[in-house]
C-alpha cells in the first residue's frame, strides 16, 4: 500500500511524515512527493499545510497539485492536516482567499478579545492543547478518547455551512469545527503528528482505514 503526502511547498511536511512512517510499522509505503502522477497513484493521500492561506493556494496551484488533490479527496482515504483541512472549505477570510470548495462553508478568524470561562483574555492564535470532542462514531477514533488532547496552532477556524461535516470540535471559547469530514475523508483544524499518543493513533487507524465512516 502507497501513501502519498501531498508536499506543494507548504509547512513542515517532514514531522507528518516520519509519524506516518513511525506508526506504519512497515505496513505501507509513504511517499512525501510534489508529483501529481504519483499521488495520482497512491492508494491513499495525506494533504497537510502550514502558513497563510492565500500562499498555500497559489502554492497548490502552481505545483498542479489542485485536481488531483481534489480528485483523491473524492475517491480515496483523505485525510487533511491544518490548512489542509481548511483549503476543503469554499472561502477563508484570510487575505480574502477562495479554497478548494469541496465543502460548502468558510473559513473564519478567531475574534479579538474573547476571554475563557476564569475571564482571562485568549490569545489569536489559537495554540497549544486542547480538548476534541468528538459528535458521532467514526473507525478512525478507535482507541481515541472523547475529549482527549490535541495540538492546535491557527488563528482562523473552519465554519461548515452543513453542520453534520463536523466529526469533532474544541472550544476557544466557543464551540469550533477540530475535526470535518464525510465517507472518505477525514481532516483534522489540529497537528495529529505533534499530538503524542492520541494524534500517533489517528495516522495509525488512517493506515488501516478502508474509507468508510460507518
Amino acid at each position: 500500500m502507497k501513501i502519498a503526502v501531498v508536499d506543494y511547498g507548504m509547512g513542515n511536511l517532514r514531522s507528518v511524515t516520519q509519524a506516518l512512517e513511525h506508526v506504519s510499522a512497515g505496513r505501507a509505503e509513504i511517499l512525501l512527493t510534489d508529483r501529481p502522477e504519483l499521488v495520482a497513484a497512491a492508494d491513499k493521500v495525506v494533504f497537510p499545510g502550514q502558513g497563510a492561506m492565500r500562499d498555500c493556494m497559489a502554492g497548490l496551484v502552481q505545483s498542479g497539485l489542485r485536481d488531483v488533490v481534489l480528485d483523491a479527496a473524492r475517491n480515496k482515504p483523505f485525510f487533511g492536516v491544518c490548512v489542509g483541512a481548511q483549503l476543503l472549505l469554499d472561502h477563508s477570510e484570510e487575505g480574502d482567499t477562495a479554497a478548494l470548495g469541496f465543502y460548502p462553508g468558510t473559513v473564519k478568524r478567531f475574534p479579538s478579545g474573547q476571554l475563557d470561562a476564569a475571564g482571562a483574555r485568549l490569545k489569536v492564535p489559537h495554540m497549544g492543547w486542547n480538548e476534541v470532542w468528538q459528535t458521532r462514531r467514526h473507525p478512525l477514533f478507535d482507541g481515541v478518547e472523547d475529549g482527549a488532547r490535541f495540538y492546535f496552532v491557527h488563528s482562523y477556524y473552519m465554519a461548515p455551512a452543513d453542520p453534520a461535516l463536523s466529526l469533532g470540535f474544541a472550544e476557544y471559547p466557543f464551540a469550533f469545527s477540530a475535526i470535518l469530514g464525510r465517507g472518505n475523508v477525514f481532516a483534522t483544524q489540529f497537528h495529529p503528528e505533534k499530538s503524542a499518543a492520541a494524534g500517533l493513533r489517528l495516522l495509525d487507524n488512517f493506515i488501516g482505514w478502508d474509507g468508510s465512516d460507518a
